[in-house]
């Protein structure tokens, strides 16, 4: 399946819904996120984007783990509904893991002391745009997909779990697998407020 690029983004959504069911093999999600790794620009070429694909017991793991954590800091009556938006993260085919590596980002800011300052933020600027283009290509192959950030809560079991080097910084999870409902209507804000042309 192939759409035109702007086409593609403009019918990217977030789904809620999905199933552990897939609409493409495991391999073109692997292709997908290695196209997305290799091309996806980043400041001063520094390649600093770290993924982890985590499919069947392995994505199952990776949300039981969110809802224990989250089952520390929630009060009981108020967990129901907490426990159901994990487990439809849980629902899914699998769970796409962004990090960046400090070490880069360490090593330009001693490099190219001028612009310390920024690279952390070149660096949040790049894993966004990683993001947005797995999120549209696995939507281009018919899989719902959703942007979540239990960042600081499941980190240090994540990284313990899946070996994953220290000097990875977890940057978000994206559960993705078949629709099975369809997102409400977008609502979109004046162009007019948000783009301005000279010429």
């Amino acid at each position: 399946m192939s759409k035109e690029f702007l086409t593609a983004v403009a019918e990217r959504r977030t789904f809620y819904g999905i199933s552990k069911e897939t609409t493409v093999s495991d391999d073109k999600i692997k292709e997908i996120i290695d196209h997305a790794v290799k091309h996806t620009p980043s400041s001063f070429n520094s390649q600093s984007a770290r993924v982890v694909l985590l499919l069947g017991n392995h994505h199952d793991k990776l949300w039981d783990i969110t809802k224990e954590a989250l089952r520390k800091i929630v009060p009981a009556d108020q967990f129901s509904s907490t426990e159901e938006k994990i487990n439809s993260f849980k629902n899914g085919y699998g769970t796409v893991l962004f990090f960046e590596d400090d070490n880069v980002i360490k090593g330009l800011q001693e490099q190219f002391a001028l612009y310390k300052d920024n690279f952390p933020i070149w660096s949040q600027q790049s894993s966004g745009m990683h993001q947005f283009v797995v999120w549209t290509a696995l939507e281009n192959e018919g899989l719902g997909v959703s942007l979540q950030h239990y960042n600081e809560l499941i980190e240090n079991d994540i990284k313990e779990e899946w070996n994953i080097p220290s000097n990875w910084k977890l940057i978000a999870q994206m559960p993705f697998g078949k629709p099975t409902a369809k997102p409400d209507e977008k609502q979109f804000n004046p162009l007019e407020e948000r783009v301005k042309v000279f010429k």
